[in-house]
This record gives C-alpha cells, structure tokens and sequence, in this order.
C-alpha cells in the first residue's frame, strides 16, 4: 500500500511537473482604460506579448512554477508581479502613470518597435556591463547573428572594427540618440574617437538589413542605435576597475545626482584605458568623459549630454605579410625586394631588420617612436520632448560634433618639390616627418512628431545637418629643412556636405494578429569638395542627390507562441569622398548605389524554448567594390559593380535547460555574389593593367558560415558564468574568390566568470574574470591584399591581421 501511494504521488509530480496552463488579464490604467500596446514579458522564460485593442494578454502553454510578470507601458510605471503558476491565472494589472515622461521617446522615431517587420537585436545595459572590461563597442555585440569583429592590434582595444552580413562600418548607419555617428565624408564610425562610451550606454538596437528610416548615412546592411544612460531617480556612484594581458589597464568613475527636487538630475562618467595590444608597438592610450544634464516633468523633457574622446594609438594599419606568418625567407626577400624597397639604403636596412627579425605574428611594420593616430572629438547634444497628450508628442535635437586630429609618419629621402618646398642648393631630398591632419564641424537639427492611438501609430521625422572639413598636411621636422618654415603645410582640401532627410512611419493593427507597415523617406544631398590633396593633383568637383526609399512590410502574430513578419525596404548611398577624389580627371566618376533588401522571418517560442528564422535576400544595383584599377598615382579605385546580391538564413535558438542552466545561439549561412566580375591586375613589365573576365564570384569579407553559441551557469546565488564560442567560416579579401587570398576559418571560445555579493559599505560588488581565447587558436580577421605580374608570374603583397592568443581580463565594480 505504501509503495501503490508512492507511486501515486510520483505521477501526480511528474503530470505536475510537465502540465502547461494559461495566463491571461488586461491591463489598464488607474481609470480603467485599457492600455493597447503594453509591453509583457515573463521572466526567465522566452516569452512576450503585447495587450491587444482591448487591453487584453495571454501567455498560453505556461509550465507550473514560479515566475516574473515584468509589465511596461510607455509614460507609465513599470511594474514587476510574481506569479505561482500552478493552474489557468487570470490578471488585472493597473499601471499607475509617471509624474515625469519617460526617455525612450528620444529614440522611438529612429528604432524599430516591437511590431516591427525587420531583423533585430537589442542588448540592455546587464549584458553591456557585463562584458564592459575595456574591449571597444564592437567586442560587445559578438552574439549578435551575422556579426564578426576585428581589431588591428589584436586585443579588441583601440583600432576597431566589425562586419555584419559582409557589411563593413563604412555602410552601417550608426547614431547615438538619434543622433548621425557615421563621418559624413568617409562614412565611417571609428569607436576608438570616444573611448568606453559603452560605459554610459543604457542600451544598443542592432537592426539587419535596411532597417527603419533613420538619420545620417545610409544603413546599407545594418543601423546600429545607442541610446545613452538614462534617468536615474536615486543618486549613485561607480568605481570599475580592470587589468590584464599587454599591460592593459581600466578606470572609470561615474556619479549622478538621482532626481532633484522632482525634476532636475545630473550625471557624469570619466574613463581612461591603456594598452601595449597585442602587436609589436601598437599600443592606445585612451580618454573619455561622458556628462548629462535634465530637467523632467510629467509633460517635458529637456537634456544636455556633452560628451569627448582622446585617442592616441600607434599605427598598427599595415598588417602582417603572409610570408611573415608563414615564417617563408624566400618569400621576404622577394617582399622586401619588391614592396618594402626604397631609394633609402637606411630605410631598407630598417625594414629589412623588421621584417626577418620579428615575430611572425606580432611584426609591426611602423618603427618611428611617434608613428601614431591622434584624435580628439566633443560631442554636444541637446534633446527636447514634449507629451501635448497621451497620443501626441514632439521631439526635436540640436548637435555639434568637433573633431580634430592627425596621424603623423616618418618619411625616409622625400623630395622637396613633392611637399612644395624650397630645396637647399645641391639638394632634392630629405628625411621628414609629416603630419596629416583632420578638423571638421558637423552640426545639425533632428526632429519627430509621434502619434500613437487605437489602431495607428505614425511618425513624422528627419534632419537636417552640415558637415565642414579640412584636410591637411604639415611638415614638422625635416633633417634639412633649409628656408622652410617649421608646420610647413603643403596641402590643404575641404570638404562640405549638407544632408537633409525627412520620413514617415505607420504602423496600422488590421486585426489582433495582423500589423501593416510602411515607412518612406526622402534625401537630399549637397556635397562639395575643394583644394588640392597629398599628391597636389586638384580636388575641385561638386555633386548632388536625391533618394526615395521605401520600405512596406507586414507583422504576423497570432498568439504569444509565434510570430513572423514579410518586409521590402530600399536605401540608396552615395559614394563617400576618396571614391571620388581617387578618380583621375576624365575618368568614369562613381555613382551611387541601390540595395533592395526582402526580409521573412518566424519565431516560435515557449517558457524554455526559442527559434527564430530570419530569410533574406539583398540584391544590389552598382555596388562599389574594389576591381584591382588604381590611378595615376597608384590609389585603389572603388568602382561601380552592375549587380551583385547577399542571400542567406539567420538561426537563432535558445533551451533553457533547467533554471540555473541555459544555451543560445545564433548561426547564419549565406551565399555573396558579384554575378559578373572583371578583375585588373597591375603589370610591372608593361606598366599597364591586365582584366581578366572572372564571371560569377564571392564578395569579400563574407563568409558563408557564422555561428555564436553562449553556455550560461549560475551554480549558486551571485555567481555566472558563460562560454561565449564563434565559428566564422572562410572568407576571401578581394573579390576574385583565390584560395590564396583569404582568411582561413576560425573556431574561438572565451570563458567569463562574475560574483556579485553585497556588503554593508556598498551597494553592490562585483568581480569579474575573463579568458578570451580560451584554447590558444591562431587566426587573423581581417587583411588587405594588392596583386601584380612580373617577369610572366603573379605574385602578391598583402597584410593580414592577427589576433591575440589566450589572454585574460580580470575587473571589479563598486557600486554605491
């Protein structure tokens, strides 16, 4: 009998264990009045919602236990309510509105919501100061799906960049507080100009593909969206400090004020990093300070964020040769004779010794002490928001940005007339040091007007901003520097750029499941170019365009268990300033590119489980790629490809295994093609350049695979840890898919530990220990590569970069 109970109670527990119920409810406000569009979310499951036109949720298939319902509701308090789920629960959850307006309406015009028809991530502030130890912005955002980072000095710090879907940071949109970040003339978004600005970052959007409209550059493969810390109701203060391999060091110190008087608040962050990195000499010494200042009421918002970065990194931009790795004294006599010589006979000792005599995985081409980037950019942010009703608000910015900075070279037996200067008698050359300067002004005004009611939610956007800069280069020292005056300048080009875009967003709720979307945007731009540049070929020359691009999609979510979504979206980008000062008088000028991105995705989730399934296809019009054409001077040309596309599956999955237990991981395979390419060789014996017809080959920098796993362990209260794994496939770094110009695949792990316990002088301590590269795999991600023919045999000079082996990060916070 005792047994027959036993085993009675056995099966009652493990029906219990494995019964699945339903939570449901409405949530209102103080009145009663149904909130649609609630955002829910059940903590330590994969499961959200949203409430419907009445108001209404439903979580079904809910397994027994114990769970946290996290509610929000933009203007409205959050609330957190803990549920024992032991049979079909049924809620009423009233939200009770904020005495001050909340702070996601400085970004809502620019971010996709949570109907919206396209791919994206969004990493919260938890998972940013997690892996916040020093590494840049590109280091973490590693588990975002289609992504890979690289980094010139091997060791995540200073020089910086990453890829997502083959699409490098000159063609992501990137802004801060919807705020343009991309350089208007190059495009480019350099991480390194603003030093730790992760460390007051409250949250990150990644969208894939075209995205929603935006400001700034053009998203031509991604939009990444930072929005900067947020309110803070209770004052606070921080101390983090971290160390580790290549002499690397931490500090950053932030402070805050809370509320003040029920509206006022002030905050303020000030960071420094140091590195010897991981490659010979290629070290960054790094500044940063963020500070903000509000004034909040129920209806108003108005903020001041200044914010500055100093960097100072030695030039690690040449790479590694593949002779060098793989240590072939054949093959680097015939570099050195061929590419590192020059007319100095001291300077081919120098890089003779360099080269045979260095490792061969962290040689550094630059041996001058002061061979170094130096740059410094303030930030000046100004955002006002104001709530006319619960269904109407404005939004509108002013910012400046100032940069200047240079990067400085020793040059060995330069002539004079080359640099305008005046030649001592009987002498043509002399050694030099040049600098080569950046100082540029952007400024601007962006704006939206955000309707939100029932069924219908609009936005009315855009900006308009003027970038103004110059480009110029000093001698300042020269061993015989003769009549020439000390900062000799021998050139100096502007450029200016003015960029206006205005869109709008609807999104219609057809029934409970069904959300139609559309989105156009219109932009204008006006970009002068003027002066003479390094080599005083003349810069003179002036362009304009105008781009439509729409976007339409529909969203599909039937119940909490699924969803998917189909979405078209067009961008439009022009080409950026070397691509069209590099081109020779008379030649074919560059014209802009048209991508047409199609999206499908589908998610299914439960309590322990997730996968998601994101198609696409991005099929392009004239995309600019490097062909192997060069000038008269020998530059590398970007030219226009008639059609080439991207097309791939995104997988991302997740198990949660048991409560202390989960696993997520993303993996996408792709297939990048030019359908029709036409390579040009340099021929060292014609003088000439030789095409050869390739037909249909991969694009570079796009491998086929990339897959990102993470283990998370939290054994006892306090303690977690990760296994953060990639695999990225091979790739090749030109456009002629040779298997003698690529990156080998590589598999990386790193392994992250972090305790936090409170103690009675603080809120909150935490340490943490990281191990990147766990098991010591030798790779490089990313290279260059230029080819030429001699003598009847092709050869090839290139540079890759490679990237630390096992190395490790130790750090502490102080939370008070």
């Amino acid at each position: 009998m005792k047994r027959l109970g036993l085993m009675l109670l056995m099966q009652c527990l493990f029906v219990y264990s494995f019964a699945q119920f339903s939570v449901s409810g409405k949530v209102t406000d103080e009145s009663g009045e149904e909130l649609v569009g609630a955002n829910l979310v059940l903590s330590g499951s994969y499961r959200g919602t949203s409430t419907n036109e009445n108001g209404a949720f439903q979580f079904r298939h809910v397994k027994a236990g114990n769970y946290t319902l996290k509610v929000s509701y933009m203007g409205f308090e959050s609330r957190s309510l803990n549920l024992q789920v032991d049979g079909d629960t049924e809620l009423g959850i009233e939200l009770k509105p904020l005495h001050i307006m909340a702070e996601e309406v400085l970004v809502s015009a620019t971010r996709a919501g949570d109907k919206t028809p396209v791919a994206k991530t969004t990493v919260d502030r938890s998972t940013i100061e997690s892996r916040n130890m020093g590494q840049d912005i590109p280091y973490l955002l590693t588990m975002t799906p289609s992504y890979v980072a690289t980094s010139d000095a091997g060791a995540g710090i200073g020089y910086t960049n990453f890829r997502i879907r083959g699409t490098d940071l000159n063609r992501i949109n990137v802004t801060v507080n919807g705020i343009p970040m991309n350089d208007a003339e190059s495009h480019g978004t350099w991480f390194v100009d603003i030093p730790d600005l992760a460390g007051s970052v409250e949250n990150i959007q990644v969208q894939r593909g075209v995205g929603t409209s935006t400001n700034g550059a053009a998203a031509f493969g991604a939009t990444i969206n930072l929005q900067t810390s947020t309110l803070n109701s209770e004052a606070y203060a921080e101390y983090r400090t971290s160390a580790g391999s290549f002499n690397t060091l931490k500090n950053s110190v932030a402070a805050g004020t809370g509320l003040i008087n029920d509206h006022f608040t002030f905050d303020v962050r000030l960071s420094k990093v140091n590195s010897d990195g991981f490659v010979d000499r290629a070290s960054a010494d790094l500044k940063s300070f963020f500070t903000s200042a509000g004034y909040y009421s129920e209806n108003t918002i108005l903020k001041v964020n200044v914010f500055s970065g100093f960097e100072e990194t030695y030039q690690a931009w040449y790479g590694v040769p593949s002779v060098r790795l793989e240590n072939d004294a054949e093959g680097m006599q015939r570099y050195l004779d061929h590419w590192l010589w020059s007319g100095s006979a001291r300077e081919n000792e120098i890089r003779y010794d360099g080269l045979i005599n260095s490792d061969s995985r962290t040689y550094n081409f630059y041996t001058y002490e002061n061979e170094v980037d130096h740059y410094q950019q303030d930030h000046y942010q100004l955002h006002f928001s104001h709530q006319f009703s619960d269904y109407l608000n404005l939004n509108a910015a002013l910012h400046y940005t100032y940069g200047r900075g240079y990067y400085e070279n020793y040059k060995y037996d330069e002539e004079y007339a080359d640099y305008q200067m005046i030649a001592p008698d009987g002498m043509d050359e002399t050694d030099m040091v040049v600098r080569k300067w950046l100082d540029n002004d952007f400024y601007g005004t962006t704006f939206s007007l955000n309707y939100d009611k029932n069924r219908s939610t609009f936005t009315f956007g855009g900006g308009y901003n003027t970038y103004d800069g110059d480009h110029f280069g000093q001698v300042i020292w020269a061993q015989y520097m003769g009549e020439n005056e000390k900062d000799h300048e021998w050139y100096r080009g502007t450029g200016v750029k003015k960029d206006f875009n205005a869109f709008g967003k609807y999104n219609y709720q057809l029934s409970e499941a069904v959300s139609l979307y559309a989105d156009l945007q219109y932009r204008n731009i006006d970009y002068s170019i003027d002066g003479i540049d390094d080599d005083l070929r003349d810069l003179t020359q002036s362009h304009q365009f105008n781009f439509f691009n729409p976007k339409f999609g529909i969203f599909y979510r039937p119940n909490d268990s699924q969803e998917a979504y189909l979405s078209f979206a067009r961008a439009n980008r022009e080409p950026n300033r070397s691509n069209f000062v590099d081109v020779d008088p008379g030649d074919r000028i560059p014209v802009s590119e048209t991508l047409n991105d199609f999206e499908a995705g589908y998610t299914y989730r439960t309590s322990n489980f997730l996968l998601a399934a994101n198609l696409y296809y991005m099929d392009y019009k004239d995309q600019l790629i490097q062909t192997g054409e060069l000038n008269d001077v020998g530059s590398s040309l970007m030219m226009n490809v008639d059609e080439s596309y991207r097309a791939g599956i995104e997988l991302t999955g997740g198990l949660k295994l048991t409560r202390s237990l989960s696993w997520d991981a993303n993996a996408t395979f792709s297939q990048n093609k030019i359908k029709n390419f036409t390579e040009y060789v340099d021929n060292w014996d014609t003088g000439e350049q030789d095409a050869f017809e390739l037909g249909e080959t991969d694009l570079a920098f796009s491998p086929n695979v990339i897959v990102n796993s993470q283990w998370k362990f939290a054994p006892a209260k306090g303690i977690n840890i990760s296994l953060l794994s990639s695999y990225v496939g091979d790739q090749y770094i030109d456009n002629t898919s040779s298997d003698d110009r690529k990156l080998d695949a590589w598999f990386v792990n790193n392994l992250k530990v972090e305790y936090g316990w409170k103690i009675s002088l603080f809120e909150e301590v935490k340490l943490h220990v990281m191990v990147n590269n766990l098991f010591d795999a030798e790779y490089e991600s990313n290279a260059w590569v230029y080819s030429y023919q001699l003598g009847g045999d092709r050869y090839k000079m290139d540079g890759y970069y490679p990237q630390a082996g096992t190395h490790f990060f130790v750090g502490i916070d102080f939370k008070f």
